[in-house]
Order: C-alpha cells, then sequence, then structure tokens
C-alpha cells in the first residue's frame, strides 16, 4: 500500500453529534483516495466514523508502515494528534491537510506531521507520496503547497499550490471505498429517511470574516451541470438514498448554472428531495422556483445577525431585508428555511442582539441555529482580535472553538439571550397561530423571557478571560 487515508472524527466519541445522529461520508479523502488511484497508487482508506480509536490504532501497529494521510479540522484536532503520534511511533510517514492544519503548520509538525498539506490536496500528494515513499525528505522542497521541517529543524513553506483549473476532470469522490450504507442506515434509523452527500462546486468567493478559506482560497470552480446530473444518477442506481445534502458553501450562486442543472435533471426524469446552503442575496423569485422545482425540501441561510451594523463589520455582503426576503420567498414555495446566527461577534451591543431578535421573529425560519462567534486562527477576525484571545485549555486539549476573548460578554451571558430569543420567537408563533388562546402557554413564555432578561442583567458584567 502506497497511502492510508483517513479522517479523525470519530461519531461515538463526539456527544452532541452522537445526539444529532446525521453523518456524512467524509467526501475529502475520498477526493484524494480516486485522484492517486486514477494515477496508479495503492490507496487504503480507513473510515473513522462508525470505527474506533483502538481499531485505527491496532491497523497502524499491524500494517507495514506506508504513509498515512489524514484530514485535520478544529473539532478533530486531539484525534488527529493521537493519530499522528502512534503512526509515527509504528514507523509511518505521516502527512496532514485539510481546512486547519495550513493555519498551525508549525504546531502540526511538533505534534507528528512529517508534512502539513496546505491548501487542496489531490496533486499535492500526487508528488509528495514518491518522495515520502523512497525517504528523499531532502526533495520536499521541490512540491509546491506544503510545511516541512528540513534537517536544521526550522519550519519551512514552500510556494502556494495553483488549484485544479477544471474540477471536471477530477474522478468522482471513491464511495464504494466505505460503507455508505451504514451511513444511510444511522439515517434511518434516527430520522425516518436516509440522506447522501455530494458537492457541485469548490470554494467560495466572499470576504466573511469569520469565515476560513484556509483549503479552496476564495476562489468558485463550479462543475458542469450534466457532470453533477450524471454523478446523482449514479448515486441514486447505486444507494438509492431517500434525500440528498448538496455541500457547496453557496449553493446558488450562479442562477444560470442552477437552471441548467434543472433542465438536466428534468430532462433525465430524476427528482429527489434535498437541502442546500445559499446567501440571501443568492435567492430571487427565479431562484425560489427553480428550487421548488428540483425538490428543494429546505435551505440554509447565513444569516449570522439582524444587526445592519454587526453584518457590514463582518462584510457579510448581504442585507437584513434580503435575509428576511429569502426566507419569504422559499416558504412561500412550500421550501423549509434554517438559519444560522451568531452571538458575540466583536462590537455587538445590546441593540443590537435585540436588532437580532425581532428579525428571527419577522423571518420566522422553521429552523435556527446559534453558536458564539469564536475566532478561527488565518481569518481576519482572528487577526483583529487576536491580542486579546485566551486559549484556556491549550493548543493540543482545545480548539479554536475554545477561544475566549477578553472584555466580551461570558458565555453564561449568551446563554440567557439565546434562551431569550426562543422563548421570545416561541411567543410570537404562539400568538400568531389559531389556537393562540393558551394562557397558560403564554405566561409560561412570559415567565421565561422574564428570567432571560433577568440572567442578561445578572451576567452583563461578567467578561471573558
Amino acid at each position: 500500500m502506497d497511502c492510508l487515508l483517513t479522517h479523525a472524527f470519530f461519531l461515538a466519541d463526539d456527544p452532541k453529534e452522537a445526539q444529532i445522529m446525521k453523518p456524512y461520508a467524509p467526501l475529502g479523502i475520498l477526493y484524494l483516495a480516486s485522484h492517486l488511484r486514477a494515477r496508479g497508487f495503492d490507496v487504503g482508506v480507513f473510515d473513522t466514523t462508525f470505527s474506533s480509536w483502538p481499531e485505527l490504532q491496532n491497523l497502524l501497529a499491524r500494517e507495514r508502515p506506508s504513509v498515512l494521510g489524514v484530514y485535520g479540522n478544529l473539532m478533530t484536532r486531539g484525534s488527529v494528534i493521537r493519530i499522528l503520534r502512534a503512526a509515527k511511533e509504528a514507523g509511518w510517514k505521516t502527512v496532514v491537510g485539510g481546512p486547519e492544519p495550513g493555519a498551525y503548520a508549525a504546531e502540526y509538525l511538533e505534534a507528528g506531521a512529517d508534512v502539513v498539506v496546505i491548501g487542496e490536496g489531490e496533486v499535492t500528494l500526487e508528488e509528495l507520496l514518491p518522495i515520502l515513499r523512497s525517504g528523499r525528505m531532502e526533495n520536499l522542497d521541490a512540491v509546491n503547497g506544503i510545511a516541512f521541517r528540513p534537517a536544521d529543524g526550522h519550519v519551512q513553506f514552500t510556494p502556494a499550490r495553483a488549484q485544479i483549473p477544471d474540477i471536471d476532470v477530477q474522478p468522482w469522490p471513491s464511495r464504494e471505498s466505505i460503507q455508505i450504507e451504514r451511513y444511510l442506515e444511522t439515517w434511518r434509523q434516527h430520522h425516518g429517511a436516509g440522506s447522501v452527500s455530494l458537492i457541485t462546486a469548490r470554494g467560495c468567493p466572499y470576504e466573511c470574516q469569520w469565515c476560513s478559506h484556509e483549503v479552496y482560497g476564495r476562489t468558485h470552480r463550479r462543475r458542469k451541470a450534466a457532470s453533477v446530473a450524471d454523478e446523482l444518477e449514479w448515486i441514486l442506481a447505486r444507494y438509492n438514498p431517500d434525500m440528498l445534502w448538496f455541500a457547496d458553501d453557496v449553493f446558488t450562486i450562479h442562477h444560470g448554472w442552477l437552471a441548467q442543472f434543472a433542465a438536466e435533471v428534468k430532462r433525465r426524469g430524476i427528482s429527489i428531495p434535498f437541502e442546500c446552503i445559499t446567501r440571501a442575496d443568492r435567492v430571487n423569485e427565479r431562484v425560489a422556483d427553480l428550487l421548488a422545482e428540483l425538490n428543494c425540501f429546505r435551505v440554509w441561510i447565513g444569516s449570522e445577525s439582524g444587526s445592519q451594523r454587526v453584518l457590514d463589520a463582518m462584510r457579510r455582503g448581504v442585507t437584513v431585508e434580503q435575509v428576511q426576503s429569502a426566507v419569504g420567498l422559499c416558504k412561500s414555495r412550500g421550501i423549509q428555511t434554517g438559519m444560522f446566527l451568531m452571538w458575540g461577534y466583536e462590537g455587538e451591543e445590546r441593540e443590537d442582539i435585540e436588532a437580532t431578535i425581532r428579525h428571527v421573529k419577522v423571518s420566522n425560519p422553521d429552523i435556527f441555529l446559534t453558536t458564539v462567534a469564536y475566532p478561527i486562527r488565518g481569518t481576519a477576525y482572528f487577526d483583529s482580535v487576536q491580542d486579546r484571545v485566551v486559549n484556556p485549555k491549550g493548543w493540543q486539549e482545545g480548539s479554536d472553538r475554545d477561544f475566549q476573548i477578553r472584555g466580551r460578554h461570558s458565555r453564561q451571558y449568551y446563554q440567557h439571550v439565546d434562551r431569550l430569543l426562543r422563548a421570545e420567537v416561541d411567543l410570537g408563533r404562539l400568538l400568531q397561530s389559531p389556537a393562540s388562546s393558551s394562557g397558560i402557554l403564554a405566561a409560561e413564555l412570559h415567565r421565561k423571557i422574564d428570567q432571560a432578561h433577568e440572567g442578561m442583567r445578572a451576567t452583563a458584567a461578567e467578561v471573558e478571560a
């Protein structure tokens, strides 16, 4: 075997994800596997999702050492480090890549990686494998898009890797390398419908200050509509899923492409429910019609805030009114809407929180998810607050999600903010319902609102770090 690829997400070890139970296949390493195999490499894939750390550890100790490639993100940092160390002890050459390692190249090299891949990985790994397999580490500086430690011990970065210009030439992800059926079974057992993911494009060209562009930069490379339809047709015939997840950053970014794709799947007689993510400014009447025609059942929109001042600070490039319009357009066509919201962004004040609550009540999405803003290293947001960032757990034990920002409200404060939002929205929905005569429920919601306000007052003076 020339290379073993893995991704370090163990579902059973993540209490939150084990409760949600909506796992998807690791498309990143499956794309790497198909690319390398097409060029004659012998590549294995170890899917950690339904596996365990002892199983992978035993494999690394049992197999003849080769090159181990590990995909890492901020949620799996601890597992990646554990895998790298075990692999090094067993004699493997180690490579790590993905959305986080490039921002922490020195740390990952110190933790056991021989090479950190920065950016898109297919061609980089194709050039790396012969060098690592031969042990000619002095030749690493000829490979673009990596970081490593030469003999003198300093961290060396090679020139950036040019991105693949035409992603239609790339083979589809090697789904047959893992048990997609296990994913479908898990979805059906917990949610009554099995889902499979695919992507139609790579990258996002927008400039949101808190968003990482570590792998693809600010690019957008779209596959041809016919190519996506071919893959979709194959997935339906091979796995018979009940629905799909289009995992693009902005599915409706290119309106002309969306129309071509809708025409292509209609010509082939394909129709399957799916959900996707988009931006509010990329939804209009025509797009909403196309999504409904394509059988989209849910659209997720990154709203982040109901304060235009905060949105402008984030450089979101959208208005509050556009978000409300996009939600309304989708709902009017029977498409569910999900909304992502972020508390605690730099400069947010009480009036911005109140504006966000009003915004959610007016928009009335079917689902909304909230988080407290965390600065990801390598982003403009991180750069703007890094002199106040505190990592309470240390790099190896925690992640960027654990960052605290000196002077910001405490996490307890935002917990009360979250309770206020949910109670206000529930009350608004109750009062608009024909069955809103439930005075007991309304009274309970008013009690929760009062408690949330009191909790905010009590914790307003508490700040992080």
